[in-house]
């Protein structure tokens, strides 16, 4: 693809500028699935452009005419920033679906249908109950899918780092919204991992049927957004890089997105370099986000991508394109993770840790909690709690699942699945575990 000028002034939004044609293939899919009526997941690794293909949804006009023809203006994206509910309470959530509502309203010029909405968070919000202001939403709902023959795509970014405090109670709401619009309301997921993977599935069980089996992961490399975004960066800079530099740059990146504008963005500031390779692992942005990707992977993925001797295999790794074989896909990575075999493991304790200050669960300076569903986070708790012990079922599921009203329909298999999550979180092999062990027969015993 070939871009010849770049005008900015029209422009509130930068993801206005994308080309209509970034991420063609996976919007595409993304469009069929609100077609008909059902939700999704965009899944993908950090830096891949999950935040980029969601704000081109909601802010590009020339990709929703590409995919949507004449009923462009029919579908409406409401785009929202889960990180920001990290912690709040279901109250929170309905409030901010509210709000982002009405934003994504006047982002499009709607000032009619942004007053309706401000007026009815305005009567939700005078009586402090969650039912009221899920009411109220049902009511916004109802006007803009019924009276406006809008169909409503909530755009959820980012959506792991609610995870940790999420209840199934979200998802209801989710569905009882879903039922006032029918066909005419979808929910896209971004996240760095399947829900399936990391969510216990009695959470989302009153959703799961507009969600099974939907899921887009995003690839690597994506050609048009990549050459746009490096036209951009040399434009800004008003500097240029040759066409091998450029090229020797994506052989080291294999075209990730961020890691690529990352290096586009080092060379274009200093050329005073002799090994490209070592000049772009020592920046500290690219080192910070070779982390990132490196703490959101499991310690057997982790365990497997330094030796690639493991008997554990993800289909993760090889789904996020992160793993080609028994290679990593990116070379510039690969280099990272040979440092990280290398280097001693300072943040590796020998015990897993409950603090009760805190309330969290550490491996070291580690927080693993972080990464915990409630579910997880009761089992792992109630396991250090009784580290040494041999645990009958019976009682670790009355430990976890005790706050139900009853017990009776928790499977073992449910708890089997629930071990099973947790133990790919702590483990370096989960098919050889070291801390949380099988006895057969009887239970389960934690070893810290």
């Amino acid at each position: 693809m070939r871009i010849t000028a770049m005008n900015t002034e029209n422009f509130e939004r930068f993801e206005a500028l994308y080309p209509p044609e970034s991420w063609e293939k996976e919007i595409r899919k993304l469009i069929g699935f609100i077609w008909s009526g059902n939700s999704a997941e965009i899944i993908g690794f950090p830096g891949v452009g999950r935040s980029n293909l969601l704000g081109i949804l909601s802010y590009n006009r020339a990709c929703r005419q590409l995919h949507l023809g004449n009923a462009h203006n029919d579908i409406h994206f409401v785009l929202m920033n889960f990180s920001e509910m990290r912690k709040k309470d279901e109250t929170e959530v309905l409030k901010f679906f509210f709000l982002a509502i009405i934003d994504s309203l006047k982002e499009r010029s709607m000032d009619k249908e942004a007053e309706k909405a401000q007026i009815l968070l305005k009567e939700s919000l005078e009586i402090p109950d969650q039912q009221v202001v899920l009411q109220g939403l049902k009511k916004l709902i109802d006007y803009l899918s019924l009276e406006k023959k809008l169909s409503l795509v909530f755009l959820i970014d980012r959506f792991e780092d609610y995870i940790p405090n999420i209840s199934p109670e979200f998802f209801t709401n989710l569905r009882a919204l879903r039922n006032r619009a029918k066909y005419k309301f979808s929910v896209v997921f971004s996240v760095n991992r399947p829900l399936e993977e990391t969510l216990d599935p009695s959470i989302y069980t009153d959703f799961y049927e507009f969600l099974e089996g939907n899921q887009i992961y995003l690839p690597l490399k994506d050609m048009a957004s990549l050459n746009f975004r490096i036209f951009y960066l040399q434009t800004t800079a008003k500097k240029k890089l040759t066409e091998d530099k450029i090229k020797k740059i994506l052989n080291l990146t294999a075209g990730h997105g961020k890691l690529t504008r990352l290096s586009i963005e080092a060379c274009l500031e200093s050329d005073k370099y002799e090994d490209l390779e070592e000049f772009l692992l020592s920046k500290s942005k690219v080192i910070s986000l070779f982390t990132q990707i490196w703490k959101g992977l499991t310690p057997s993925e982790q365990n497997y991508l330094e030796t690639f001797k493991s008997e554990f295999k993800s289909t993760y790794l090889e789904k996020v394109h992160l793993v080609n074989g028994n290679k990593i896909s990116i070379p510039l990575f690969a280099q990272f993770v040979k440092k990280q075999e290398k280097s001693p493991k300072e943040n590796k304790s020998e015990k897993i840790t409950f603090d009760p200050a805190t309330r969290e669960i550490k491996d070291g300076d580690i927080i693993l909690s972080d990464s915990l569903t409630s579910f997880e986070f009761k089992l792992l708790k109630f396991f250090i709690e009784n580290e040494g012990k041999i645990l009958e079922r019976d009682e670790i599921i009355t430990a976890v699942w005790g706050d139900l009203s009853s017990t009776a329909g928790v499977s073992e298999q449910a708890l089997d699945q629930l071990i099973f999550r947790v133990r790919k979180k702590i483990e370096e092999s989960p098919n050889s575990p070291s801390h949380i062990a099988t006895i057969k027969g009887r239970g389960f015993k934690f070893t810290s």
